[in-house]
């Protein structure tokens, strides 16, 4: 499934709370995450970020890319379920969907190598990933974007998935 251009913009509008660069420190993204709640990072400047503050995802999805510069893979101690896929810029590819469902059924932390590129993937993640989950990506030059899941943002994730020819 390829992204449109009329998509394009409407993806540049964040899909949850934006925390600006300058405020993303640990207590203002721990504010955001609930005791007990299940943690996607999207992007390796995100996870990186994320795991500088002790925070580990229970799913990271990464590209060892940042700003389709290459980059080394964020570094963490233990990852108990390695997965990859492929997934081309400006797509969504069925294998990449059926990866993030095994994912999330996988025993935590799961880390989803993409070779290709990660950004559009929280679409899909946002639609299989648990009720109440939190999901953040970054906004290019913007900050952090942090996602309380919940039916709305479910459904409106579905219908731009939908709507990618």
């Amino acid at each position: 499934m390829r992204l449109s251009e009329n998509l394009r913009d409407q993806l540049k509008i964040p899909l949850g709370t934006l925390i600006r660069e300058k405020e993303t420190t640990k207590e203002n993204i721990l504010k955001q995450i609930p005791d007990g709640s299940f943690v996607i990072s999207v992007g390796d400047a995100t996870t990186d970020k994320l795991l500088s503050y002790g925070i580990v995802p229970s799913l990271q999805i990464v590209d060892a890319k940042e700003k389709r510069m290459k980059r080394g893979l964020p570094e963490i101690s233990k990852i108990f379920t390695n997965l990859s896929c492929t997934n081309p810029a400006g797509e969504i590819t069925d294998q990449s969907i059926e990866i993030i469902k095994q994912g999330l059924n996988s025993k935590p932390p799961v880390r989803i190598v993409v070779d290709g590129e990660e950004d559009l993937l929280v679409i899909p993640v946002c639609i299989h990933a648990p009720e109440n989950a939190i999901i953040m990506y970054g906004q290019p030059d913007e900050g952090l974007v942090v996602i309380r899941l919940n039916d709305d943002i479910k459904k409106k994730t579905k219908s731009i998935l939908d709507s990618m020819n």
